[in-house]
This record gives C-alpha cells, structure tokens and sequence, in this order.
C-alpha cells in the first residue's frame, strides 16, 4: 500500500504534536491543521481546551483515551467515511508514544484512509539531545510495568545493551527505579530531566549511584536517560559472529553491524564483506 498523502484527496487523520511544557513550543502547521480539521481527538478535554484557546482554535473535540479508545475508534472510522479530516492529539508531545493512538492508526491504514504526522515537541528527544550521553543508538523503553518483579525483569532484559536506554517514570516511582537501575545495571552515568521547556526545567548529570543519595522533586514526570553497557566484545569471536551475537540479542541486523564497526573500529564496509561476503 503506498499512500500519497498531499497527491490523493481522501480523508485523513492528522497525528499532531503539541507542546510538553511551554505552550510556544508548537509549529505553525499544527496550529493551522488543528484550525482545518472538521474535530480533534485528545486525552483530556480540559487539557486540550487550554492550548486550543491560547491559540484560537475552536473545534468539536473528542475525549480519546485508553478506556474508550475500543469504541471511539470506530466512531472515528464513520466520520472518515463521511468524508470528515480529524487530528489526533494527546496531553503533550507527540502522540502515539505513551498515549493511546496506536490501535485508531492501525485501523485508518486498514480502511484505507490517509495517517499524516505534523511533527513537533517530543520529550524523549528533548531530554536526549542535552544530555551529554550517546545520542544514537538509543532504545526508548518508555514506562516500566508497576508490579515489581515485572519491573525487574524488563531491566534485566536491557542489560547488556550497548546503546543509551530512555525510560518514562512517574515523580513518585523514580527512587525505587533509580534503587532497582543500580542493583541490576551497576553504576552507570544518568540524566534525569523534568519538567522539560518549562520554568522550572531540572536536568539532572549524575551517576546511578551518586542519583540513590537525591533528593528526588515529585513535581513532573521524570524522563530517564541511562548510559548503555561498556561491556567489552570476546576478541576471540569472528566479525560474523559478533553480528549474528548482537542480533541475538535483539538488534536488526544494520544496527548490529553499526554496533560491530563500533566497537572493533573497522569501516561499516569492513563488517558488511565479513559479515555478507567472506562469512
């Protein structure tokens, strides 16, 4: 399916980013899509209201969330096939990512409609970017599971991974996340940032087990910047099965073979012949 998104004129629903903190922070084309659509679908209406009325925009919105999303999605599927343009949006930052949106997505490709992304302000690119850590590659985890031992398991399963980890986590869950990151992870170099573009904007440069000894500000939620493991690669393995070792672990292939150059400081081109070629 190849969708030609300004060249067929079908109806479309716009996955339309909003500010995470400071209400400037949204495009021009955002402001101007949310003006055209004929309804806009967010999280929390009252919410939303705020930023629509600093901005002017004075649409029929539609609550949105995880408890009605099942039948609110078919609800939006009708609009589209009355011929009706909708913009997604969520509380802040680009939705999709933590909120819901994923499942309405999936089903406007299926039934053939237009998904156009007005991108704009994400938290996790925010909060990366200023780090000071490796930007890329990164793996974004989002929320860890509330019960424990799932918790747990879930860092456990990124522990030998290479590349810089982002993890979403509530004010209130973020010293027993910092407790379990030091005793499964080890020390690490850490970010923490809050409330991000906003007046009291906190970004945080320590250790994970300098972070144990925080005093943690339960005002906003945390985004969690982790630096990746510097463990060492078995010399002893050939090039072809240091890749295929990666992959194992969960990496496609290409990120696997970028990771490869990396850590033996051989050319991308080196690993490919090894890897493609002579393996």
């Amino acid at each position: 399916m190849i969708q030609r998104s300004f060249q067929d004129d079908k109806p479309t629903i716009y996955v339309v980013s909003t500010p995470i903190g400071n209400l400037k922070d949204i495009t021009y084309r955002a402001v101007e899509i949310l003006n055209e659509v004929d309804a806009i679908l967010c999280e929390d209406t009252r919410t939303s209201k705020t930023l629509l009325s600093h901005y002017h925009i004075h649409k029929q919105l539609i609550s949105f969330h995880d408890h009605n999303k099942t039948e609110k999605t078919q609800d939006m599927i009708a609009l589209l096939n009355e011929g009706k343009n909708l913009a997604l949006i969520s509380d802040a930052g680009t939705p999709g990512i933590n909120d819901p949106g994923y499942e309405l997505i999936q089903e406007v490709i299926k039934q053939g409609y237009h998904v156009v992304s007005i991108p704009g302000a994400s938290a996790i690119l925010a909060a990366l970017v200023v780090s000071g850590c490796l930007i890329q590659p990164f793996t974004f985890i989002g929320f860890l599971p509330r019960k424990n031992s799932s918790k747990k398991e879930v860092i456990e399963s990124y522990h030998q991974r290479i590349e810089t980890l982002v993890i979403y986590e509530s004010p209130l869950r973020v010293k027993k996340t910092l407790e379990d990151l030091y005793d499964i992870l080890g020390d690490r170099q850490i970010v923490l940032a809050r409330e991000l573009t906003k007046m009291f904007e906190t970004i945080t440069r320590t250790s994970l087990k300098e972070s144990l000894s925080l005093e943690i500000d339960t005002r906003g939620e945390y985004v969690i910047i982790i630096e990746g493991s510097k463990k060492t690669y078995d010399s002893s393995l050939s090039i072809k099965d240091h890749v295929l070792q990666l992959i194992d672990e969960g990496y496609d292939e290409k990120d696997a073979m970028k990771m490869v150059a990396k850590k033996r400081q051989i050319t991308k081109s080196d690993v490919y012949k090894a890897y493609k070629i002579n393996g």
